[in-house]
């Protein structure tokens, strides 16, 4: 009996995680494209604004008693968290350079990605029927990109960027939990300072300090808030994604995360008034039918798995 309300207590955090993900990373994407669309804030820049703002969060959180932090050798996470920069600044300059259909179909790509980073170098197995529903999810994006009206090669360069560096971050994320028996709080309280140490040197070479579409230009009001605001988001995005990522692993993050990529190109044909033609519509399904049948082939899996535990003697 205790066993059971353990169980079911897990799987409601586990819920409540997934649940806090999926509407802060939808919210997210629209808060982001509508500060690049109306305001022109510098990508960079925004991103370091959404680093301080986690690192505040959790800072916040120790202060309240919600977690204790753990002393770690920085050595130790150095790539993680230079991997973390280019995860959030690639894909932000992909949504700034891409339409939201392409954006959000480029990064169903990460699970092939993290699939194959996994094979090769972690000896991780995965069987036929899963890899075959890589197949459907490939060929959608590829038909989406080709046939998208705004496709340019800067914004495919970043989102190709994106989705390497993302798939090596979520996969490092949780070999580091495990690695340095942190919780998410624990690690991502080390790593958000670093990657804002990292970043504030890069943004002065790339992006303009004073002036117009500088950090500290002559933003309106609205514009601050909704910077300020979008930081809070990211605090609640990237603390969801390890969260997840440490209770669950990288792929099953990602295939939840691929049932957010509906919602958010629907809003983004009703925001931005993304053109949508048959050829993308038919890579969208496509892709859609491929993540379907994966959650389908992956929770079979588990279960059987599950089964044969429960028959050993």
């Amino acid at each position: 009996m205790a066993g059971m309300l353990l169980n079911l207590s897990s799987n409601r955090r586990i819920i409540a995680g997934l649940l806090v993900n999926l509407l802060s990373s939808i919210c997210i994407v629209f808060i982001n494209k509508w500060i690049y669309v109306h305001y022109g804030f510098p990508n960079m820049t925004l991103t370091l604004v959404h680093f301080v703002v986690t690192w505040l969060g959790l800072y916040i959180c120790n202060k309240m008693d919600i977690f204790s932090p753990k002393s770690l050798p920085i050595r130790r996470i150095v790539w993680l968290a230079l991997s973390f920069c280019g995860f959030v600044a690639f894909t932000n300059l992909s949504l700034q350079n891409n339409s939201i259909g392409t954006y959000q179909l480029a990064k169903a790509m990460t699970t092939p990605v993290i699939i194959l980073i996994q094979t090769t170098y972690y000896k991780k197995t995965f069987s036929t029927k899963i890899k075959l529903t890589l197949v459907p999810i490939t060929l959608g994006v590829i038909l989406n990109s080709y046939f998208d009206v705004r496709f340019n090669l800067l914004g495919t360069v970043f989102a190709t960027l994106g989705v390497l560096v993302t798939s090596l971050y979520q996969v490092w994320v949780g070999a580091k939990q495990h690695e340095l028996q942190v919780n998410s709080m624990q690690l991502l309280y080390y790593q958000a300072p670093l990657s804002s140490g990292f970043l504030l040197c890069v943004v002065p070479v790339f992006e303009p300090l004073t002036g117009d579409g500088g950090i500290f230009g002559p933003w309106s009001l609205p514009a601050l808030v909704t910077v300020l605001f979008s930081g809070v988001v990211a605090f609640l995005v990237n603390l969801s994604i390890y969260w997840i990522i440490g209770n669950t692993s990288a792929v099953t993050y990602n295939m939840f995360g691929h049932f957010k990529f509906c919602i958010t190109l629907i809003g983004g044909y009703l925001l931005f008034h993304d053109p949508l033609s048959l050829n993308q519509a038919l890579g969208i399904l496509c892709t859609l039918a491929g993540i379907l049948s994966y959650t389908h082939f992956k929770l079979n899996e588990q279960e059987e798995g599950k089964s044969r535990l429960a028959q050993r003697p």
